[in-house]
């Protein structure tokens, strides 16, 4: 692995658990999905880029899913 896939899969991750730990708590679905999918990015997706991406894209859902559960 390159410092690059380490520092964004580390940094992703982080954000991930967060959620997740923020979800489980609260008992809120959207942040629980979201922080799981983003601890697992980093090992399904290699490419830094590819990754931030998608955790852009997954973070961009999560709003649209809570917006919308209102």
């Amino acid at each position: 692995m390159s410092t690059e896939e380490i520092i964004a899969a580390f940094a992703i991750s982080t954000v991930g658990f967060s959620f997740f730990l923020f979800g489980k708590k609260q008992q809120r679905l959207p942040q629980l999905v979201v922080g799981m999918l983003m601890m697992t990015a980093p090992f399904v997706v290699r490419d830094p880029l590819v990754v931030s991406i998608t955790a852009i894209a997954l973070l961009i859902g999560m709003r649209v899913a809570i917006r919308f559960e209102s």
